[in-house]
This record gives C-alpha cells, sequence and structure tokens, in this order.
C-alpha cells in the first residue's frame, strides 16, 4: 500500500476516538501491552517525559521539546491529534516520521493489528516508539492522548511525568466530577518518579499530593514554584501556564545528571517553539487586515481565556466562524461567547461533526446570531468577503474546525 492507502486503512479499520468518539475508546491496557511485546518492548529502551492534563498538553510539550533540542538532544515527539497530516503526531527534532515508515511499519505488522482488533490509538503510539528506537532518540515527550490511568501511552516509566491542568472534558470517560477526573489523570504517576503539576485548583490538589505520596514520588506545583518564564513565540493568554510547566519540567531534568540544560536554551527553545516544532493553531494569525485568528480551545476553560484575549483586542466588527463536535456540552460553552458578534455557524467534517442546525438553534438560544454553511470553508471565505479592514475573525470551536482552514 502506499501513504494514502496506509492512511485509508488505518482510519477506516481501526476505531479513532477524535473521529468517532466513544466507540474508539478502550478500558484497559491488555492491548496496548501485548503490542509492545510483539515489537520488542522498545519503551523500555528510551527516555521519556510524559505530559498529561486537560489543556495545554500540547503547547506544554512542544515547548520541552524545543527547548531539548536547542540544549542538543536528539528529541521525539509524540501528540494527538493532527491537524492536517497524520504524520504530525510523531517527529524527531520537528521533523515527521517519513510516509515510508509509516507504510512499512503497518505493512509488517498489519495482520497482528487485525488479530488483536487494536484501536488507532494504540497502532499510533506502537509505531513512535518504535520508530523513536529507530532514530536512537535521547529523550522523547509524549502526550497523553485522553484521560491517563487507561491511556495507551501509559506503559512507559518517564524521567518525570507533567499533569497540565484539569477541567472538564470526556466526561462520558472519565467521569463528570474534577475529583474524578483528576484521579484519571493522577495516573500517570509513577512509583519514585517526580511529577509536575502546572495548575490546580483546592478540590484536587489533594488527590495528586495523595497519589504521589502513596508512589513515593516528589511533587513540584509549577503555579506555586514558577514565577517568571521567558518571552515564547506562542502567545496565547494561556501560555503563560504551559510556560511556566515547562519549565519547572525543566529544572527537574535538570537534577538528573545526564541532562544539561542552560538558561540561554530555555530563552532559545521558548522563542523558537514554532520554528523548531512546527506547532499550529494555538492562537495563530492567518491574516493581518482584517485580523482572523485560529485556535484549537473546545471546552470551557480553554475558550473562557481565548474568548477573553479576543475582548481586549482593538477592532471595529467581530466575526466568529464556529463548529463543534457532538459530545460537546453547548449549555457549558455556548453562554462564554460574545452576543456582539456574527457568527458562521458550520460542521466539521468529521463523523463527530455536530449538525449545523442543531448548533446554531442552540446558540439562538443564548443569544448568539448568524448564518449556517455548509461547510467550514464556505463559512470562512463569507467571513472574510463581509468583515472589513479592521474587523476580527475567530475561527474555533474544536480542533477540526481549524485544521479544516490551515
Amino acid at each position: 500500500m502506499n501513504y494514502q492507502q496506509t492512511l485509508q486503512w488505518l482510519f477506516s479499520q481501526l476505531p479513532v476516538y477524535q473521529l468517532q468518539g466513544a466507540t474508539a475508546y478502550k478500558e484497559d491496557l491488555t492491548n496496548t501491552l501485548l503490542l509492545a511485546e510483539h515489537l520488542k518492548n522498545p519503551e523500555n529502551l528510551l527516555h521519556f517525559i510524559h505530559v498529561g492534563g486537560t489543556n495545554g498538553k500540547g503547547s506544554t510539550s512542544h515547548l520541552l521539546a524545543s527547548v531539548l533540542q536547542d540544549a542538543g538532544y536528539k528529541v521525539g515527539l509524540y501528540t494527538s491529534p493532527h491537524l492536517k497530516d497524520f504524520r504530525e503526531r510523531i517527529k524527531v527534532n520537528g521533523k515527521e516520521i517519513s510516509e515510508e515508515y509509516v507504510c512499512e511499519f503497518v505493512e509488517k505488522n498489519k495482520s497482528f493489528f487485525e488479530e488483536k482488533e487494536l484501536s488507532f490509538f494504540e497502532m499510533t503510539v506502537g509505531l513512535a516508539f518504535d520508530y523513536f528506537v529507530s532514530q536512537k532518540t535521547d529523550i522523547n515527550i509524549i502526550e497523553v492522548g485522553m484521560g491517563g490511568r487507561l491511556d495507551a501511552t501509559n506503559i512507559i516509566t518517564p524521567l518525570v511525568s507533567v499533569i497540565t491542568n484539569i477541567s472538564k472534558d470526556h466526561t462520558q470517560f472519565l467521569g463528570t466530577t474534577m475529583q474524578s477526573i483528576a484521579t484519571e489523570k493522577a495516573g500517570i504517576i509513577k512509583k519514585n518518579i517526580p511529577v509536575v503539576i502546572g495548575e490546580y485548583s483546592p478540590e484536587i490538589k489533594d488527590i495528586f499530593t495523595a497519589k504521589a505520596n502513596a508512589m513515593q514520588a516528589d511533587i513540584y506545583f509549577a503555579s506555586d514554584l514558577i514565577l517568571q518564564t521567558y518571552p515564547s513565540s506562542l502567545v496565547g493568554d494561556y501560555q503563560v501556564h504551559n510556560k511556566k510547566t515547562a519549565l519547572q519540567t525543566i529544572q527537574v531534568l535538570q537534577k538528573l545528571p545526564y541532562f544539561v540544560v542552560s538558561e540561554e536554551n530555555i530563552k532559545s527553545g521558548f522563542s523558537g517553539v514554532i520554528a523548531n516544532t512546527g506547532l499550529q493553531g494555538r492562537w495563530q494569525q492567518l491574516e493581518q487586515y482584517p485580523k482572523v485568528i485560529a485556535d484549537t480551545a473546545h471546552n470551557k476553560s480553554g475558550l473562557e481565556i481565548v474568548l477573553n484575549q479576543i475582548q481586549n483586542e482593538s477592532f471595529e466588527k467581530l466575526h466568529i466562524v464556529l463548529g463543534v463536535v457532538n459530545d460537546k456540552d453547548l449549555d457549558e460553552i455556548l453562554p462564554l461567547f460574545p452576543k456582539k458578534a456574527t457568527y458562521y455557524f458550520c460542521k466539521p467534517n468529521i463523523p463527530r461533526g455536530l449538525e449545523v442546525a442543531i448548533l446554531q438553534n442552540q446558540a439562538n438560544k443564548f443569544g448568539l446570531f448568524g448564518h449556517s454553511y455548509s461547510s467550514i470553508s464556505e463559512a470562512y471565505n463569507v467571513a472574510m468577503k463581509n468583515a472589513g479592514l479592521n474587523d476580527f475573525i475567530y475561527i474555533g470551536g474544536s480542533t477540526f474546525v481549524v485544521a479544516e482552514i490551515l
């Protein structure tokens, strides 16, 4: 199979949570452990930083990768979901895995995948670890897919675990309370392995502390310990928290004898994170006149910060291109959006995309008005046509809305 055929097979044969939702979720690590054994346990040959949490996992992972690249290390980076191409998920020093490697890996292991009925995410984790071994990486930044305790990435023993923050998302899998979600996320805390917590609220701090104590793991609360960070090419307001989390994680690494990272590496890594890693979709400016910003924030805590940042911008009129997936709690997120804006409602082109008529109907109940469009590109094109040079266009609501625009 060529690359496109290989991807088609992956996406059609194996459950993909990002596209399908609940049917793709596996409730234990049995298959991942079977796959790891089949691949001769590549996870035992690698050094890792494991990054979990609700929001900011991707940005924090890319910041860490950029700093460590700047310090001269060969850095593997595994993140999800991708925006444009599957290969974005697996990079070494900012360079995506080759199409050939993806094809050969799938061809070589296809019968095993089919026999064990592995999920898309399990297979992709196996591919990443196999690739990082082949590339002889020095350190690998691994982003948790969802949750933590039962996530396919949780077969690793990292040098340090990271939990960026906790907010309500994926409640059908992780529980409906902050405490239940925090308990699932805390499942990546390992025995005698230090853990860095980014942001926390009083009701979940005790959960992290108790788990760390039970695991005899040193725990660091970045928001309490890091008072100052450095400028970054990631300019969203929410990045201040991710920078603190990344900086605290680097400080933990610096205590290990085999990682040398200077303050200059941190400064340079922060400022060069987009150039070094290729990260997209985080308060990403696409046009200047009118100013167009695309951002992948998609739950209450992420959207609150982004929408507040928009209100601090100077513009004449606000245009919002909005689409969501069908498991979003609209009663929770729609009240966050400004009434004084023109809305361009649309549906991400994936099975999980929420029908645009439903989104528009619900949005109208919250005083959010505009028109519906048959595609995200059509919605964006009409917004561009309608907007004046001093207007502001925001594209968001879902990672998949942003992906179709970039």
